[in-house]
C-alpha cells in the first residue's frame, strides 16, 4: 500500500444536539473542537443534526406525527357537515 494516502482513523464523540445524546464512533472526520469522555480521555468533538436517536425512522414517531396531521386535516376539512336528514 502506498503511504500517506489514507485519512487518519481514530474515535470521535458525536452529538446529536436534536435529541441532546452522545456517540463515541470511530471516524476519518477533520474537527478542531475536543470533549471528555465518561472515560476520562479527550476525544475530537463533532455535533449532528441527526442520528438513530432522533431520526423519525428509527423513533417511530413520523407515522404519529403524520397521523395527527392527516386527522386533523380531514376534521378542518370534514368535522363540521352533517348528513341529509339528521339533526
Amino acid at each position: 500500500m502506498r503511504a500517506n494516502i489514507h485519512p487518519e482513523y481514530r474515535t470521535v464523540i458525536f452529538h446529536d444536539t436534536s435529541a441532546d445524546t452522545y456517540f463515541l464512533i470511530g471516524s476519518t472526520i477533520k474537527t478542531s473542537q475536543t470533549k471528555q469522555w465518561k472515560d476520562g480521555n479527550t476525544y475530537p468533538y463533532h455535533t449532528i443534526d441527526v442520528s438513530s436517536a432522533s431520526h423519525p425512522f428509527y423513533t417511530g414517531q413520523q407515522r404519529s406525527a403524520q397521523l395527527e396531521g392527516r386527522v386533523h386535516n380531514f376534521k378542518r376539512r370534514f368535522g363540521e357537515r352533517k348528513l341529509k336528514g339528521s339533526r
